[in-house]
């Protein structure tokens, strides 16, 4: 069963959709310029076997128009906790990449009360933990850890046909990187004050650098580590023979 709608949030009319109707609620967010769909469609009819899937399109993205508003963690986590707030689910099990990784360690960090778990796949909790290439724009065509000609034409196909404003693409990419400009990650103290369970999945050819999750294991308590390995950041959810059995395995 899958049913879907639009939550009023904070300005935003935000498009989610639920995948069955049974068993714990799980919050999947996508990454930047990405869409319900292109992340996690590989992960979410086994995920509905035993949860209620909640996909959410963030601002800007997919079937969500944009508003005047820095893309944030802050405001996109504050969006999340009023979806559950508009469905009435007092706490849920919420997974991200990417982007939806950073969202899902703010939700952990300044809304715990409202998880179960935990799940961030290719996040970081601090700009220092990003790959270099990332930093060096001639290294774009040729790193291994960029996304592909075929990813890039799957997001612009998907954002001509589901955005309420299809002309908007080219200007996605710099809406999204609001939500680091200017970042400087969690502390410490904070993320020692994590009490949701989490599972930090990383790919080996990431976004983020495998140091980097081996720090966020040691500052989360309790947190649990996956490596994926011959992943790199796009293909991260789409591991679903890695993925669906430790997350069988977490969330359960």
């Amino acid at each position: 069963m899958t049913t879907n709608g639009y939550a009023d949030v904070n300005g935003l009319h935000m498009y989610y959709e639920v995948h069955g109707d049974e068993g714990t609620p799980l919050v999947l967010l996508h990454g930047g310029v990405m869409t319900i769909d292109l992340s996690f469609a590989g992960l979410i009819p086994r995920l509905a076997k035993k949860h209620r899937v909640i996909g959410v399109e963030f601002q800007a993205h997919g079937r969500t128009a944009d508003i005047d508003r820095d893309m944030t963690y802050a405001a996109l986590a504050g969006d999340v906790v009023g979806l559950l707030d508009h469905l009435g689910i007092d706490r849920a099990h919420v997974l991200g990449h990417s982007m939806g990784g950073g969202t899902t360690l703010e939700l952990a960090v300044h809304h715990g009360d409202r998880l179960l778990s935990a799940v961030p796949i290719s996040a970081s909790v601090r700009p220092d933990g990003a790959h270099p290439d990332l930093a060096d724009p001639g290294t774009y065509a040729t790193s291994p850890i960029m996304p592909t000609a075929q990813d890039f034409a799957d997001m612009a196909q998907a954002y001509a046909r589901l955005s309420p404003h299809p002309d908007r693409f080219d200007a996605l990419p710099g809406r999204t990187m609001t939500t680091v400009e200017g970042w400087t990650g969690w502390t410490d103290e904070q993320l020692a004050g994590i009490t949701a369970p989490t599972l930090i999945v990383q790919g080996d050819n990431d976004f983020t650098v495998l140091e980097h999750a081996a720090l966020m294991k040691r500052l989360i308590p309790g947190s649990q580590l996956l490596v994926l390995p011959g992943t790199t950041h796009m293909q991260a959810t789409r591991r679903a023979e890695l993925l669906l059995p430790a997350l069988t395995a977490f969330l359960d």
